[in-house]
């Protein structure tokens, strides 16, 4: 699954948190002018396991005594009523004699159930009690007889339920048609938990079976699910019963069906896989760019993996509410409209980017998930990690001119800001309940389990890694793993690249470094956080030493911690990469010769910070005020990265820190000058609500200064590689965010001429958040923004223009976004954008307050969309009553709202906060009085 946020390639990613950043800042010169509860029905013998008959099973996790084989299922959603009916038969094997099968089952009102038992041409059917236990969400079949080991059976359940009103599970969605008709569909969502909602199932991944799926529908209708359509039968007049081909052997959460009324796009690919792209009739149009990006990526994985791609067709549905970025149910991925509909004439690179990225990220899942999947959620990076790195090693070679590679070094960024905080958890973490299992669809899982795997493959090599990728893929096909069955295959893989002596030439660390993989990944990813590696260069000798990083007041050094780190490094006398491994506390390696400066973690492809001590720092500032070209682009923007999370742990001076920033001013490439905006735009936004006017005005002054050359330069077009557009985008609204006044009267006139069009100028794409910006400043330029917001041939752009409303100074406006004008799926977003605002982060707050029983019911407890919207709204609080108003808040919640680690995350980071501009506030003034 892509998690919404954690889905952006970072390039898109910085551009949203420049927006975040820069809200209710643009004070511009401009004149101002099911609830689930089913239906009451009459219902078989279910009985709660409290009741007069205890609940046979204690435990959260199913027992293995019953392993389902195969599903038949019969679903009958009714579009009108909001309901849907079902029938599921699963063929069962016993692995321990048992009296009782128990299963998921969630919000299903089940009306019968029988237990069929297989005695030769024999077969004995008795219906059975039916105990429900809701904490587990679990039910219970009570057999009037026992359950051999090694005999078949088959469970049939009948039962109904509505159709969910929340993101997950069989559930409602709405779309609005161009003459303003709404029409409903039914889809599904079951990642990571929710496939009980649907059907009573036996609900892990590891449960894997078959599955035979039937749909009924209305005759105007399309259903679609994992595999094609064999056959349909028209039941009456009115109803047509669609029979999908039997599934592979798969995990439940990844079965998928839709009801609706899409149209398709098709191609095939060069092994003669059909892929066909699904979305409302009237985007049809938008479809063309995923359809082409699909069949690139589905034949370079074939290729890749050299494991063929083993289901007839793969297809791609944009549902119109959807709560994450996108889902790899097998066969059938489902998207976000805005990560799948790409139109030429509107779309922005960023748009262009974010959409391949996703749609490779689903089809990688497709082996790497699908065919091998985690043995239970506690590895979940093992799908998504791999995902996520996929990304790059695929979007590289399909698409080149996306040049994605840049990018890579931003999701580890993103990784680091969270796993530096001692709520942060180990790649792999024990979890059992259903708000645990959201919660590790995190940065941690997604980009520290990218990042890890990219340093392997660095440390290995490509060829060896992709080696090791395809033996544990065709080992594993159609079964479950753990973290150690993929180290053994990459570990098996470097002996068998490695030559008589079982070791790999290519390689500089010794055998038994190489081939001791589980060794050295148990440090990356059995516990939490990262390494901070400071060097000492004492002539020719370099000292090594490794510690813990970990921000806040009690981040003394941690103990047990202990990393091996492939170190990589460069020195001003050779640009040849240098490995060394460092598996102790302290080591030393010696140089050939003494140098003026070294770099360590080459094009950021370690997932560790490095400080150097002595005059360390000093040559590495020198060296990119004088020649910064000298070292790439990636390790510029590491240096940045490193330099500023040094200062808050302490290690260096803020004063250091800005130094260093002064060489930007030369800068022209989109990671570093992102990197620099990420470091230095925060700083401010922590000032901006404590009333301390002055230093701000004068930082915000510092920051316009630095990037003001590269902002004139920018023209207001499309033109230019990907990068250069993205680049463009955030100055351009950086800039008129910060009033600066040639490209606010730029974006001013653009404004008012598409105001005068009504609206169908055609605007450049990639200005158009700056210019949306700057017209929804007044009143009357905000009321006309928001009459196009809801139209349907401005959904291409509805981001950018929530985002422009959401920085308005009125506070009856940014009321009015928080209310039912907003499609629910975009709220989250919304409620943070008003949190960055000035004049809306009261506004903000109190939503959440207030509707926080309900967004934990639309979005489910611990999922992503809840986790962005606590610390989105809380992150840049840096006063003393702000954090005993947020602790104080979620004190008076239920446990499991409280315990959240979204929650410990919010108050471990303005805590930070707080201690961060107590130590470096009174520095950052007295620099820019020295520097301005």
């Amino acid at each position: 699954m892509a998690a919404l946020f954690s889905t952006l390639p970072f390039a898109d990613k910085s551009s949203l948190m420049m927006m975040m950043m820069t809200i209710g800042v643009l004070n511009v010169a401009v004149s101002v002018n099911n609830d689930h509860n089913s239906k009451n029905r009459e219902t078989a013998d279910v009985v709660s396991g409290n009741g007069s008959k205890p609940f046979p099973w204690d435990k959260m996790r199913l027992p293995k005594h019953v392993i389902p084989v195969h599903y038949d299922l019969l679903l009958h959603p009714n579009l009108t009523t909001l309901t849907f009916t079902g029938f599921a038969r699963i063929e069962i094997t016993v692995n321990q004699q048992t009296s009782s099968v128990i299963l998921h089952s969630k919000h299903l009102q089940i009306t019968r159930a029988t237990i069929q038992r297989r005695m030769g041409n024999s077969h004995t059917e008795k219906e059975v009690m039916v105990l429900e236990y809701p904490p587990f969400e679990q039910i219970a079949l009570l057999a009037a007889f026992p359950l051999h080991v090694g005999q078949n059976y088959t469970v049939s359940i009948e039962y109904s339920a509505n159709l969910s009103e929340s993101f997950h599970g069989f559930y409602k969605s709405t779309y609005r048609t161009q003459e303003g008709e709404v029409r409903v569909l039914a889809s599904t969502q079951f990642e990571p938990t929710a496939a009980r909602m649907a059907f009573p199932c036996f609900d892990e991944p590891s449960f894997k079976a078959r599955f035979s799926i039937k749909i009924r529908r209305e005759p105007k209708h399309l259903a679609l699910s994992n595999m094609p359509i064999v056959k349909f039968v028209n039941v009456a007049d009115w109803l047509v019963e669609d029979h999908f081909d039997v599934s592979v052997k798969m995990s439940t959460y990844l079965v998928a069906f839709i009801v609706s009324d899409f149209k398709s796009v098709s191609k095939m690919t060069t092994s003669g896989i059909k892929i066909s792209v699904y979305t409302v009739p009237d985007k049809i149009n938008q479809a063309d760019y995923a359809l082409d990006a699909a069949v690139k990526l589905l034949d370079f994985y074939e290729n890749y993996f050299s494991i063929p791609y083993p289901l007839p067709k793969q297809d791609l549905a944009a549902i119109p509410d959807f709560q994450s970025g996108a889902m790899e149910n097998w066969g059938l991925t489902t998207y976000r409209e805005s990560a799948l509909l790409y139109d030429p004439e509107k779309s922005s690179a960023s748009n262009k980017l974010w959409i391949t990225m996703i749609i490779a990220h689903e089809l990688a899942h497709q082996w790497f998930g699908n065919l091998v999947t985690m043995e239970w959620w506690n590895d979940l990076w093992l799908n998504e990690g791999f995902a996520k790195f996929m990304e790059y090693v695929s979007v590289s070679i399909t698409h080149p001119d996306l040049k994605v590679e840049d990018y890579f070094l931003g999701k580890c960024f993103d990784a680091m800001e969270v796993d530096a905080l001692n709520s942060s958890h180990p790649v792999s973490t024990p979890v059992e309940d259903p708000a645990q299992i959201q919660e590790m669809f995190d940065d941690v899982s997604y980009e520290k389990g990218a990042c890890i795997l990219n340093m392997l493959r660095d440390y290995l090599n490509a060829d060896v890694f992709k080696a090791g990728l395809v033996q544990y893929l065709r080992k594993y096909s159609y079964q479950n793993t753990k973290n150690e069955d993929l180290w053994n295959s990459l570990a098996h893989a470097s002996i068998s690249w490695g030559g008589g002596d079982g070791c790999h030439s290519l390689i500089s660390a010794s055998c038994q470094e190489i081939l001791d993989v589980t060794t050295m990944m148990n440090t990356w990813t059995l516990q939490k956080g990262f390494p901070l590696v400071t060097v000492t260069v004492k002539g020719k000798n370099v000292h090594l030493q490794q510690e813990h990083y970990m921000k806040g007041s009690d981040s003394s050094p941690s103990t047990g911690y202990l990393w091996h780190v492939p170190l990589t490094y460069i020195t001003s006398k050779s640009d040849t990469v240098q490995r060394f491994l460092l598996t102790t506390k302290t080591d030393v390696l010696i140089l050939p010769e003494e140098v003026e400066w070294i770099k360590f973690n080459v094009g950021m492809n370690g997932y560790y910070i490095v400080h150097y001590e002595n005059d360390g720092w000093d040559a590495l500032i020198s060296l990119l005020k004088e020649n910064h070209t000298a070292i790439s682009s990636n390790d510029r923007a590491s240096l940045i990265n490193n330099v500023f999370q040094l200062v808050s742990i302490g290690k260096l001076s803020v004063s250091k820190a800005l130094d260093l920033s002064l060489y930007l001013k030369h800068e022209s490439q989109i990671m570093p000058v992102f990197q620099g905006m990420n470091e230095l735009i925060p700083m401010y936004k922590l000032m901006e609500k404590r009333d301390m006017d002055d230093v701000e005005n004068q930082l915000k002054g510092y920051i316009v200064n630095l990037f003001k050359d590269l902002i004139d330069k920018q023209s207001w077009n499309d033109e230019g590689s990907v990068s250069e557009r993205m680049l463009r985008n955030s100055l351009l609204l950086f800039a008129c965010a910060r009033k600066y006044q040639p490209c606010v009267d730029k974006a001013e006139e653009y404004f008012m001429k598409w105001k005068e069009s009504n609206g169908t100028l055609r605007l450049p794409n990639d200005v158009k958040t700056a210019v949306y910006a700057v017209g929804a400043q007044t009143i009357e330029g905000w009321d006309f923004l928001f009459s196009k917001y809801r139209l349907p041939w401005f959904h291409t752009e509805i981001n950018q223009i929530e985002f422009a409303l959401s920085i308005s100074r009125n506070k009856d406006k940014l009321q009015c976004l928080l209310g039912d004008v907003v499609k629910t799926q975009n709220l989250p977003d919304i409620i943070v954008y008003v949190a960055k605002n000035p004049s809306g982060y009261h506004l903000a707050w109190n939503f959440l307050k207030e509707h926080w029983n309900k967004l934990v019911q639309k979005f489910e407890l611990g999922s992503p969309s809840i986790a962005h919207m606590v610390i989105g709204v809380t992150n840049q609080y840096s006063t003393r009553e702000q954090l005993a108003e947020v602790k104080e808040f979620f004190n008076s919640l239920e446990e499991k709202s409280s315990q959240l680690r979204c929650v410990q995350q919010a108050v471990e980071t303005i805590e930070e906060n707080i201690r961060w501009m107590d130590i470096n506030f009174e520095k950052i003034k007295i620099w820019l009085q020295n520097n301005m």
